[in-house]
């Protein structure tokens, strides 16, 4: 555990990304789709990635052909759209031309990154210890996608450069291959189960533009109390059991004042409450565009678990394109074509490499448990103006349900710096600020 390797993970897939970063207890950065073009050509080809799985077959004309129309479309989009927005948005008096310029860029790649598929190359850069490695690699390994693999044997081959003992179980039979098939079988069970006992559905007819969803699944009921007891017995020699006795003796008011004091005079989002707030949780369930998911499940401390890509669940339009009907029309019918070609390779090679053609605009179902500290660290950091408005709204709502659904008022004592106002600059406070510094 205390030694580690940094690895720079190249031109992968955004399906991969989000393998290779689901382990908790390792440092990730990954570039961004909301501040860089993906406009332009690399060697004749747009930056997507060919799945081995269809590279060479019968689909890979069909798959390239929607690959290049929905980033020719997005190319499209992104040059009438930029005029337009300079139009809308002056460069402000006291305004660089480089912030200015910059904050046209940010709000121009949030509004069309929703054309962007999950098979858009990204870089990813890891930092990690070698059981973490291992672990990852085990994981990849029992992976059913081809990628994945080829991806796996090339971190392996590159980390026995530098952490080589750290890695020798990984591909030993009797060790991280068994460990790997133990994975891969649970897998195919649970699959197996699926289809067997829930009868699972056959694909229907998708539903078409739509809003992202939050609903608050599972929460204490008796959270408050939870907290004080917690937050009491750091500070006494007596038993929980003990400290309970008192607390039912307590008004909601003392409560309120306990919670009020142990969270202290927080002056911004970075003074952190204790770990008393960890002893009561949430539970959600969101439908949200894969563009605010891929910013989300960055939390990865969080208990996060998703479901694959479809076009089942239906799209996001951004409310930008509402006034502008051609444009709309452009993204609209790019999304649509997806359905189509997504059915095709899903007949052929099953749902794991059918997502790599669904756009980030298309909604994936997930869920995510946490304590109140992670809740009061996840909703606050993310519904910050900076953020895209797509992953921010699922983070009010998160904490309107809080509030409203679980009645848990209390936790404003706590969670102070939530931001719920609407921005159509969301980049403007951070660019001008970076110029200042210059």
């Amino acid at each position: 555990q205390l030694g580690g390797a940094h690895i720079a993970c190249e031109q992968v897939s955004n399906i991969l990304t989000k393998i290779i970063e689901k382990g908790r207890i390792a440092s990730y950065l990954e570039q961004s789709t909301r501040y860089v073009y993906y406009n332009k050509k690399i060697n004749g080809q747009y930056h997507y990635v060919i799945p081995p799985e269809i590279a060479g077959s019968p689909l890979e004309s069909l798959y390239k052909e929607y690959m290049d129309f929905l980033f020719d479309t997005y190319t499209e989009i992104l040059e009438e759209l930029t005029p337009i927005l300079k139009k809308k948005y002056p460069q402000g008096e006291k305004q660089t031309d480089r912030a200015w310029e910059a904050i046209i860029r940010a709000k121009a790649c949030d509004i069309v990154r929703g054309l962007l598929p999950a098979s858009t190359r990204s870089n990813l850069g890891v930092y990690a210890n070698g059981q973490a490695f291992e672990y990852m690699l085990v994981k990849m390994y029992a992976s059913d996608n081809a990628e994945v693999i080829q991806y796996a044997d090339m971190i392996l081959h590159e980390l026995r450069k530098i952490i080589p003992a750290f890695l020798t179980r990984v591909d030993l039979e009797n060790r991280g291959k068994l460990w790997s098939q133990y994975i891969k079988d649970i897998h195919s069970d649970m699959n197996g189960v699926v289809k067997s006992l829930l009868k699972k559905e056959t694909v229907a007819l998708p539903i078409r533009h739509t809003q992202n969803e939050v609903n608050l699944i599972a929460w204490d009921k008796d959270g408050l109390d939870k907290i004080i007891q917690s937050i009491l017995f750091e500070y006494t020699f007596e038993s929980e059991k003990d400290i309970q006795k008192r607390i039912e003796t307590f008004t909601e008011e003392e409560k309120r004042d306990i919670l009020k004091k142990y969270c202290g005079n927080r002056q911004n989002r970075r003074h952190k409450p204790g770990r008393a707030l960890e002893t009561m949780s949430y539970k959600f369930e969101v439908l949200s565009d894969y563009g605010a998911f891929r910013d989300l499940q960055r939390h990865r401390m969080l208990t996060l678990e998703w479901q694959k890509l479809s076009p089942r669940n239906g799209y996001i339009i951004p409310i930008e394109l509402e006034d502008l009907p051609r444009l709309k029309k452009l993204y609209e019918n790019a999304l649509i074509k997806s359905e189509g070609i997504y059915e095709k390779i899903n007949d052929a090679f099953g749902e794991e490499v059918a997502q790599y053609v669904i756009p980030f605009a298309y909604r994936v179902r997930y869920e995510i448990c946490m304590n109140l500290r992670e809740a009061t660290h996840f909703i606050e950091l993310r519904s910050q103006k900076q953020g895209h408005y797509s992953y921010r709204k699922v983070c009010i709502d998160m904490h309107d349900l809080i509030i409203n659904k679980a009645k848990h008022d209390f936790v404003d004592d706590c969670m102070k710096f939530v931001d719920k106002n609407f921005y159509d600059l969301s980049r403007e406070d951070a660019e001008n600020k970076k110029d200042r510094k210059l």
